[in-house]
């Protein structure tokens, strides 16, 4: 329910410069994109800040976590004190499960601001709360995983099994704790929404796998084929999860055979592989999946981030700077939407695949550009991809209301998205809060656009 009232007005407003000093470039560019919107919209109300979509207690929320994350004087100490309260204390007073005070205050604060919830009512709560604001669905992920640092393939191989994992027994029980927490996730989607799978989750069998390229375990198997299955009968879709590079290119193996599986029905992707953009490597890996989807005859579903691990990978694997990277993330981008990629599509050159695009990313220049050229094409009636939107709850919401609003215009007006919708996502976890949501509330703290 948007903002009416002259107050809440205000403090969408201040949040929204804030969050304009705080993550997005104020160019030429992008001020030039964002009028062209605006400049089109119906006139018969003032345009309102992006933050005025948000009810009210989100919005003081949001406004307290950026002022937070925006002082190095607060977010210091804010963090030292999470990291404080992620570790075992056997004294009740600090442990978030066992004292309801501390479980309340960080619960209705941090945690509430970027998890879903950590039981089916309050997942379901959150998602049909996003949903009344204007999104399209949700992307839930049930976090499990083991941390591979920086270290190359053969290395990271060699520790999990110096590590005394038994990696051929009759029943992993990471494997089985996965596939009961994925199936958790998977009851409370329905249609529209999206699982989100993190395969190093199901623990150091699976991981040694994906890093040795060898087929996975066939316990593992079943289980990724139930849920997978599970997730279409609920009219959900899935995305396979960015890694680290020691694990990626196992990664990309398994998402290319469920794309074979699931992706030939109804010509739209069901299962999409995740494509980060910082890596040097992409463009070239992108090509490669594309020739598979032509030759194999499926939709090659992408995922299109910026990148998940840069601390964590070797530095020469990475792009020699955000420019570049930018540069990339938008010419993929660009490439897929004109149908015009490498050789694909080009005159005299090979078809193009049949592809659908998920921009995850909290850059706003790149969805303003990508959202123009869609809407662009589908006005001079050009063959158009699906292309969809998405961020981090609690994070860049100046980008996803950003998008509602022009979605708004666009339904007022009855432009080309009638062609080309726009349509958002916003991306959930779950889990308790002392299991797993400070550790999730600390890492989107202090996240940069990298990540998402």
């Amino acid at each position: 329910m948007s903002l009416s009232n002259p107050r809440s007005q205000l403090l969408a407003a201040l949040l929204s410069r804030r969050a304009s000093a705080i993550r997005y470039t104020r160019d030429a560019s992008l001020t030039c994109l964002q009028s062209r919107y605006i400049s089109t919209a119906p006139k018969t109300s003032e345009t309102l800040p992006p933050h005025s979509k948000l009810p009210l207690k989100i919005l003081l929320r949001s406004l307290l976590v950026a002022t937070i994350s925006s002082h190095r004087v607060l977010l210091g100490p804010s963090l030292a004190i999470l990291e404080f309260l992620n570790s075992s204390h056997r004294s009740w007073i600090f442990d978030v499960q066992r004292n309801p005070v501390l479980h309340g205050l960080l619960k209705k604060t941090m945690y509430n601001h970027f998890c879903a919830g950590e039981n089916r009512g309050e997942v379901t709560s959150t998602i049909e709360e996003i949903k009344r604001m204007g999104f399209r669905g949700a992307i839930l992920t049930y976090a499990r995983e083991i941390v591979v640092e920086n270290r190359t393939e053969q290395e990271s191989g060699r520790e999990l099994k110096e590590a005394g994992c038994s990696l051929e027994t009759e029943l992993d029980t990471g494997i089985d704790a996965w596939r009961e927490g994925v199936q958790k996730t998977v009851e409370k989607l329905s249609e529209e929404d999206i699982l989100a799978l993190k395969l190093t989750g199901a623990g150091a069998a699976v991981s040694e796998a994906l890093t040795s390229r060898k087929p996975l375990p066939a316990q593992m198997e079943s289980a990724l084929a139930d849920v997978c299955s599970r997730a279409m009968e609920r009219g959900a879709r899935i995305f396979m999860d960015a890694e680290q590079i020691s694990v990626q290119l196992g990664i990309d193996t398994v998402a290319l055979d469920l794309m074979r599986r699931f992706n030939t029905k109804g010509k739209v992707a069901v299962v999409f592989n995740n494509y980060q953009a910082y890596l040097k490597s992409t463009p070239d890996i992108l090509a490669q999946h594309m020739t598979l989807a032509d030759k194999d005859g499926f939709v090659l579903g992408v995922k299109l981030v910026r990148g998940a691990y840069i601390s964590s990978e070797p530095r020469h694997l990475i792009n020699d700077s955000k420019e570049s990277t930018d540069d990339s993330y938008n010419s993929i981008a660009r490439g897929l939407l004109t149908q015009e990629y490498r050789e694909f599509g080009a005159l005299d050159g090979k078809p193009f695949p049949n592809t659908d695009l998920f921009l995850a990313t909290h850059n706003k220049a790149s969805v303003l550009e990508a959202n123009e050229l869609q809407q662009t094409r589908a006005k001079e009636g050009r063959p158009l991809i699906k292309i969809q939107y998405g961020q981090l709850l609690g994070m860049a919401d100046e980008v996803s209301f950003s998008l509602l609003q022009l979605a708004d215009q666009g339904a007022d007006a009855k432009t080309s998205q009638n062609k080309a919708p726009i349509e958002v996502y916003k991306c959930l976890s779950w889990g308790s809060l002392g299991d797993f949501g400070i550790h999730c509330v600390e890492e989107r703290v202090v996240e940069e656009d990298y990540k998402f």
